[in-house]
């Protein structure tokens, strides 16, 4: 629960409501942050439909862009954001095991591109006042420079996004989790250390009781060391 009252759509102004709708529904499965930010219009007008419109130009290609946003979250360990941008990632063809260990030099299933995307966004995360011109050299022969302007924005306002969450303990969505589990992911997808964290654990914990014998679609699930029935080993982190 957020530390802050949820805002409702009809208590923002109408020229808020559509960013209000859209960001929330068409966006991503984000409701519990859009009524938080509704608490300041601007905020919420701009800055979230800055992110529509950024979308609606797709300029800088998904997988890039989902590389950086899982890989800061993962470094500021946001659940929040890991939760809803893991399985996204995975949509453009990376495995879950690819996405949990992301951050590991010598990760499996990065090409060339992705490794440059995942290193600039550690570096602008970690140490931009120590970037060095070569990978900047590295990316024009990549990107264009409306690209790498996106992708510095993207990556930095994803620190932002990371910190705004947890600090204000925005709540993850229902079936937020229950995607990531169809997709596939473990533990290592979600950092712990943090309250939110135990929520989702919880929020997990509730849907391995209504999970069916075969798993979800089948698919043996798991998650903090246990699998679903049906599924093998069960034991407990």
């Amino acid at each position: 629960m957020a530390r802050v009252r949820d805002i409702e759509i009809h208590e923002v102004s109408e020229d808020c409501q559509p960013v209000y709708q859209r960001f929330s529904q068409e966006y991503g499965p984000f409701l519990n942050q859009v009524k938080v930010f509704a608490h300041r219009p601007p905020a919420l007008k701009h800055i979230m439909g800055l992110l529509l419109d950024l979308a609606d130009e797709a300029l800088l290609p998904k997988r890039y862009l989902e590389i950086a946003l899982v890989v800061v979250s993962k470094l500021n360990e946001c659940t929040y954001c890991v939760a809803h941008h893991a399985p996204r990632l995975s949509e453009q063809g990376l495995s879950p095991e690819t996405v949990a260990n992301i951050l590991e030099d010598d990760c499996p299933g990065l090409d060339e591109v992705d490794r440059l995307v995942r290193d600039y966004a550690v570096q602008v995360t970690e140490k931009p006042q120590y970037m060095r011109d070569a990978i900047f050299e590295e990316l024009n022969k990549h990107f264009s420079e409306e690209q790498i302007v996106e992708l510095t924005l993207r990556t930095a306002l994803c620190g932002f996004f990371n910190r705004f969450n947890d600090a204000l303990h925005i709540g993850m969505e229902d079936g937020v989790i229950e995607d990531m589990l169809i997709s596939g992911f473990d533990k290592d997808a979600l950092p712990e250390h943090v309250e939110a964290a135990e929520g989702a654990r919880r929020g997990v914990e509730a849907l391995l009781l209504r999970v069916p014998a075969d798993g979800l679609g089948g698919v043996p699930i798991v998650l903090w060391g246990r699998r679903t029935p049906g599924g093998g080993s069960a034991r407990t982190s």
